[in-house]
């Protein structure tokens, strides 16, 4: 083939359909646990954090909530993935061998929210959130209690439960039920079986389980390597236990242009996908979080 800029374009067109046909194929899980909110600078501050809004009897003056009870805030990152293609690859019509490496350049972009959003829950028995204390702690303040969504038992149908009723006996700050409802567990794939047992089997050691259908299993092989820890979330409010920041959705770029360096002093063609974005903590009181370090 004749190295042409007429060539290249055609080259690009086609990996750039390529790109968009496996990046819409890719089916990333992390929608189901974390809210998606847009991000139109360098960092978002979540003030909103602070406390979550209920009704009351309107009495006297309108209680207005205090949305500077928090300064979470998140820094957008920038993330990339590069492929280069030869010079001599072209010219030898062997440009089909690339497609399979330009479907993986789209599958990654298109699955790194589930990379950055389920690492978060291993990281939540360290990393802080909105209150300054872990997100996974005993030790959250609400007025004047100090509340846990932390435990160490192993996953049970026991401390499933447990952990159940911990969510759903949230209260806020005014000693008002938050009518948390958890829905989906989340484990490695290590505890799938036990996942299993607990949320899909009729019977369970010779009587009807009573926990069948009370939430939504989902393991990811994201979690590898934290083989007993086990988290439930309430993901059915407005916002999702976590968060996932984007400032700018992947997109197809490629460095083709004779002057540039690559193609000039190495005869390489580079062709990747960038984005911008994070993921962060949002309400500790949806989510319970064990490292299964103890039997129940």
């Amino acid at each position: 083939m004749l190295v042409n800029q007429q060539a290249l374009n055609g080259i690009f067109t086609g990996f750039n359909t390529i790109f968009n046909k496996a990046f819409s194929d890719a089916a990333p899980v992390y929608a189901k646990i974390a809210t998606e909110v847009p991000s139109v600078t360098g960092e978002e501050n979540y003030k909103w954090l602070g406390t979550i809004p209920q009704m009351r009897e309107w009495i006297g003056d309108r209680q207005i909530n205090n949305l500077k009870a928090s300064s979470y805030t998140l820094k957008n990152k920038s993330y990339e993935s590069t492929v280069s293609v030869s010079r001599d690859d072209i010219e030898d019509d062997r440009i089909g061998l690339y497609a399979p490496a330009v479907q993986s350049l789209a599958q990654a972009a298109a699955l790194h929210p589930d990379n950055l959003v389920f690492s978060l829950l291993p990281g939540g028995f360290a990393n802080l959130c909105y209150d300054g204390v872990a997100f996974f702690s005993a030790s959250h303040k609400v007025g004047k209690t100090i509340v846990s969504n932390f435990g160490t038992a192993k996953l049970t149908a026991v401390s499933y439960l447990a952990a159940r009723g911990a969510i759903m006996g949230m209260k806020d700050e005014n000693d008002r039920p938050l009518n948390l409802v958890p829905d989906v567990l989340v484990v490695s794939p290590a505890l799938e079986g036990k996942a299993r047992e607990i949320l899909l089997a009729d019977i369970v050691g010779g009587t009807t389980n009573v926990l069948k259908g009370t939430a939504e299993l989902l393991v990811s092989p994201l979690l590898a390597g934290h083989d007993e820890y086990w988290y439930l979330l309430c993901t059915n409010k407005p916002v999702k236990p976590l968060l996932f920041q984007n400032r700018k959705a992947p997109k197809f770029v490629a460095m083709t242009n004779e002057t540039d360096e690559n193609v000039f002093m190495r005869k390489e063609y580079v062709y990747g996908t960038d984005s911008r974005g994070n993921a962060g903590y949002g309400f500790w009181q949806m989510a319970y979080g064990s490292n299964g370090t103890t039997s129940p």
